[in-house]
């Protein structure tokens, strides 16, 4: 079979490999018809999240047809159209069955303190080979599979394994009340999610946050008020749309792929420099200086930043762009002495996607929009190019097996 697979830093390849085979009781193996290309997936390439190993499959977006099931997968059939969670739960342990299925006991190979199981991740998830491949192996398939109605597309379902239930999750997890003004830092694939789950929520304004002006222009269409960071100081901005007070709800969609505002830029012009100056002034500046850190001033830590001044006192900030264990610079006195609640975490896919699905199936949430680009998996590596420059419109990548594209007569 065919698959996208890392073999270091920078350096990834269409491979032939042998198809996946049963390994454990509760396995199943899927023939892929849609994955996709995450914004997460770009830590692994970039070397962003280190400790990558060479030779695995990357992908954590799947849907497919049940191939083979192991003998103790007794809620599905062999023929049945799924949609895969993007991380891995047993659905039995304490965690799983609080509902935080992202930090399972039990389906990460490293140990329960190890975190989050995930398709197609670093050493530390697994490592599990991904899902941008022809076929895959599902552990713990009985929780991991969601059956798909026919009535929902694989265009549609494949938003669905990641992106639609992270956004949701950061709602959630910013506990949006209706008439709450939410601000959303970060305005890709999560970011989108993240603005129509508040709009569900029933937020009374949203404020949305970014400098890709076709990501700005999507998040408009949604209803939303958009800033772009290069043009205006997004806290000065959001206080002066907000009396003075700022936002009650702050989602962070952004993570530690944030982009800088331009020094110089001649449409952003000198304010963007003088506002990360200003908002890392509320950050120590001398203690992550270690080797393996990251310096203060850089883009994450100026996001981060920006949030803590944006959100009104005793506000909510919830965070779920993705930061590696090494990045550990938050100006947790602003925090602290602003009564602020911080949430954070990784998404724990199983729990929303049959409610998402509901929404879908149902036509109250139709999230096609978001989906921007669909190529073969074999021009994966130029499609993970034009996603890592942010090219214009290349918003969200879906990426369709020949044989997939085929019996759907797309090409």
């Amino acid at each position: 079979m065919k698959a996208v697979v890392f073999h270091g830093v920078g350096d990834i390849r269409i491979d032939d490999l042998p198809e996946p085979a049963i390994q454990q009781p509760n396995d199943a193996i899927v023939r892929i018809t849609a994955s996709s290309i995450c914004g997460t997936d770009l830590h692994m390439v970039r070397g962003t999240m280190g400790d990558m190993v060479p030779g695995t499959i990357l992908g954590h977006e799947g849907v497919g047809v049940i191939e083979e099931i192991g003998p103790n997968v007794r809620n599905l059939s062999v023929g049945d159209r799924v949609v895969i969670a993007s991380s891995i739960a047993c659905g039995y342990c304490s965690y799983c069955r609080a509902g935080y299925f992202s930090q399972c006991d039990n389906a990460n190979p490293n140990g329960p303190l190890a975190g989050t199981a995930l398709f197609g991740g670093p050493r530390s998830t697994g490592p599990f080979n991904g899902l941008q491949a022809e076929y895959a192996r599902v552990p713990y398939a009985n929780v991991g599979l969601v059956r798909l109605p026919d009535e929902v597309d694989d265009d549609r379902a494949i938003l669905l394994s990641d992106i639609f239930p992270t956004g949701y999750f950061g709602a959630d997890l910013a506990e949006i009340k209706p008439g709450d003004t939410v601000a959303v830092f970060g305005c890709g694939p999560v970011g989108q999610f993240a603005i129509v789950s508040a709009d569900l929520m029933e937020a009374g304004r949203i404020l949305a946050i970014d400098h890709v002006q076709s990501r700005l222009d999507m998040a408009r269409d949604q209803g939303a008020e958009v800033i772009n960071f290069d043009y205006d100081d997004p806290v000065e901005t959001i206080r002066d749309l907000t009396g003075g007070i700022g936002v009650d709800r702050v989602i962070d969609a952004v993570g530690v792929e944030a982009e800088s505002p331009q020094e110089g830029d001649t449409q952003g012009g000198p304010v963007s420099q003088e506002a990360m100056q200003r908002a890392m002034r509320e950050v120590a500046p001398k203690t992550y200086e270690r080797e393996g850190t990251f310096a203060p001033g850089g883009a994450p830590a100026q996001a981060l930043a920006w949030e803590v001044e944006a959100v009104a006192k005793a506000g909510t900030i919830a965070i779920i762009g993705v930061y590696p264990p090494q990045m550990n610079l938050f100006p947790i006195g602003v925090a602290m002495n602003r009564n602020l609640t911080i949430r954070m975490g990784n998404c724990p896919h199983r729990r929303y996607i049959p409610m998402l699905l509901d929404l879908v199936e149902s036509e109250s949430v139709d999230p096609l929009s978001i989906l921007t680009e669909m190529e073969p998996l074999v021009s994966a590596i130029e499609a993970y190019k034009a996603f890592d420059e942010r090219r214009p419109g290349w918003l969200k990548v879906e990426l369709f097996p020949t044989a997939a594209a085929e019996d759907s007569g797309r090409h």
